[in-house]
C-alpha cells in the first residue's frame, strides 16, 4: 500500500471519519443535547462536502474501543487524516488517545455538544492534546467544520 505521504497532488485526500460509542443512536439519544440528526445523515452531508473538495472519507462506527483503536491503526496505512468524535472515550481512553497519537496523521476532534459547557468530567478530554484541533458545540454540523478544517490543514483546498 502506499505511503499517504507519497501522495500525488492528483490524488484525492483520504480521511477516516472515526465515530465512537453511542453515535449509533444519534437522532434518538437525548435530542435536546444531540439533535435529531442521525448518523446516516450526518455521515450523507461529510461524502457531499467531502466529494466537493475532491476527498475520499471511509467511516466507521463503533461502541468497543478495540474496533476503534484497530480502526486507527488500519488507517496509517492509507489515510492522510481522520476527524474522530470519541464519544464517552474523550474523557476515558488512554490507549484510543495513544492510537490518534501513534497514526502519525492530523487528526480533529469533533463533538456535537459543547463539552466545555457539560458536566465537569466531561470537560477533559484525553484525546484533543494529540489533536491538530477541537471542534464543539455546533451539532453535526462540527463535523462539518472539523472535516473543513481538517482538508484545508492537509491541502484539500
Amino acid at each position: 500500500m502506499m505511503n499517504p505521504k507519497s501522495r500525488t497532488v492528483d490524488q484525492p485526500l483520504k480521511v477516516l471519519v472515526l465515530h465512537g460509542p453511542n453515535l449509533n443512536l444519534l437522532g434518538r439519544r437525548e435530542p435536546e443535547t444531540y439533535g435529531r440528526v442521525t448518523l446516516d445523515e450526518i455521515n450523507a452531508a461529510l461524502s457531499k462536502a467531502a466529494s466537493e473538495r475532491g476527498a475520499k472519507l471511509r467511516m466507521v462506527q463503533s461502541n468497543h474501543e478495540g474496533a476503534l483503536i484497530d480502526a486507527l491503526h488500519e488507517a496509517m496505512d492509507w489515510a492522510d487524516g481522520a476527524v474522530i468524535n470519541p464519544g464517552g472515550y474523550t474523557h476515558t481512553s488512554v490507549a484510543l488517545r495513544d492510537a490518534v497519537a501513534a497514526a502519525g496523521f492530523p487528526a480533529v476532534e469533533v463533538h456535537l455538544s459543547n463539552i466545555s459547557a457539560r458536566e465537569t468530567f466531561r470537560q477533559q478530554s484525553l484525546i484533543a492534546p494529540v489533536c491538530l484541533g477541537q471542534v464543539s458545540g455546533f451539532g453535526w454540523r462540527s463535523y462539518l467544520l472539523g472535516l473543513a478544517a481538517l482538508l484545508d490543514h492537509i491541502g484539500g483546498g
